[in-house]
């Protein structure tokens, strides 16, 4: 029996693959298997990417310095993201804060902002997911994502939110099964001035939930959280540093945002790392307080030996061109196989991070609270058989692929072959 107290992203009480190595886009199994890892936003640079564990090997031979003390490479992975990611940016980015996780930058960022507007509610999109940890977790709106207990005899036990949620309508922006109708933002969030009005801060992602970016709608939440005194939060968690072929989303707009989120692929996989930037604005509004928010590990020098290669590799590499290479080969070839597949409901996505939702129950109403395997899973087990890992993000009928950014065209083949295969078992089940 392991001591080991486990967590899983699906429902029921299966334990998960037994990871042992790795290489490259490939996960090794302890059964000998070799498995092209298909959804992991966490490694940008796959599995022991030579320029990290380089990095990594260096950084271990530093001492241990907390965030109160000043620490050479601290800065250093701080002015590597300012002059490498945000190049351009200049005119309006203003600091950076390290820390440890997404869900710990979300509730960071979001907690300063109900400090410096004296404000409780907070806003996101709907079918959102900004992590599971303090005011991170009560922005989280997909209803399986709660932070308590899926019980799996039926129910759930949900701790008590910690501050009043608004949820904005989503933009959809599919590439296939999308609404006939484009209607523009300014009319699907002509509620929003009202329902932003009393908000300390609106917080929007790029991928959550299947829904992905659009730039109109950016714009007009921008706007309207400007107009409302709300601060509009960037979650680029998952897009940031470069999955979405280029270094940030919100770059594809004319707004800005106050404050970056970032994390995931940051530490190219060789270390937990994740980052709050904010703008010159609020840094002068800091000036003459102290942040009482605190980490003992954060900024810690594997970490930020971990950014500064990471932000190298992606440059010097041309990783972004990479990823915008591949994303009209995965725009291709999904269209292909949603045509295929009758199971099929929508395909949405950018760079390399794309979704693949199936005809099923409402997302509304899944919980996770059950031993059923859902179908999604079901897909996603078939497709081990043709040697590739596929993401489900614990959802009933939505899949996801997010392979490393260094994944050849060969391989990426390889992927959405065996999501071909996966679906199969859906189409028969869709009748």
């Amino acid at each position: 029996m392991s001591r080991l107290l486990r967590t899983g992203l699906n429902a029921g009480e299966a334990a998960p693959m037994a990871v042992v190595g790795g290489e490259g886009v490939y996960f090794h199994l302890a059964d000998g298997r070799k498995l092209i890892d298909g959804s992991n936003t966490g490694g940008g640079l796959g599995h022991r990417h030579p320029a990290m564990v380089e990095a990594i090997r260096r950084a271990a031979d530093t001492p241990v310095v907390n965030e109160g003390w000043t620490w050479v490479g601290r800065e250093q992975a701080a002015d590597d993201l300012m002059t490498t990611a945000f190049k351009g940016e200049e005119d309006w980015v203003g600091a950076v804060r390290f820390c440890i996780s997404g869900s710990e930058a979300n509730d960071m960022a979001l907690s300063l902002c109900q400090a410096l507007t004296q404000r409780s509610a907070l806003a996101t999109r709907e079918r959102a997911y900004h992590g599971i940890t303090g005011l991170s977790r009560s922005m989280t709106v997909q209803p399986q994502w709660h932070g308590g207990l899926a019980v799996h005899a039926g129910g759930s036990k949900l701790p008590a939110p910690m501050a009043p949620v608004r949820i904005l309508p989503a933009p959809d922006g599919a590439i296939y099964g999308a609404p006939a109708n484009n209607t523009p933002p300014s009319e699907y969030l002509a509620d929003a001035p009202g329902l932003l009005s009393d908000t300390a801060a609106t917080i929007i992602d790029y991928t959550q939930g299947g829904i992905y970016y659009d730039g109109a709608y950016q714009d007009e939440v921008a706007r309207c959280a400007r107009q409302a005194g709300s601060y509009w939060i960037a979650d680029e968690v998952v897009t940031g540093a470069g999955r979405a072929g280029r270094w940030f989303v919100f770059q594809g707009a004319q707004s800005r945002p106050d404050i970056v989120t970032l994390g995931k692929s940051l530490g190219g996989g060789a270390a937990a790392v994740a980052a709050v930037v904010v703008s010159k604005d609020i840094v002068e509004r800091l000036k003459g307080t102290s942040w009482q928010n605190y980490g003992t590990l954060r900024g810690h020098p594997i970490s930020m030996a971990a950014v500064s290669a990471y932000l190298k590799v992606v440059s010097e590499d041309k990783i972004l061109d990479h990823v915008q290479s591949l994303e009209k080969l995965f725009t291709r070839r999904l269209l292909a196989i949603a045509q295929k597949h009758p199971s099929v409901q929508r395909v949405a996505g950018q760079g390399l991070h794309w979704t693949v939702e199936l005809h099923g129950p409402d997302w509304r109403a899944w919980h996770a609270d059950t031993t059923e395997v859902p179908i999604a899973s079901r897909v996603a087990e078939r497709a081990l058989e043709a040697g590739a890992v596929i993401g489900t993000s614990g959802e009933q009928t939505s899949l996801f692929l997010a392979p490393p950014l260094v994944i050849s065209e060969w391989e990426a083949n390889q992927l959405l072959d065996a999501l071909d295969h996966g679906l199969e078992i859906a189409d028969k089940e869709h009748g």
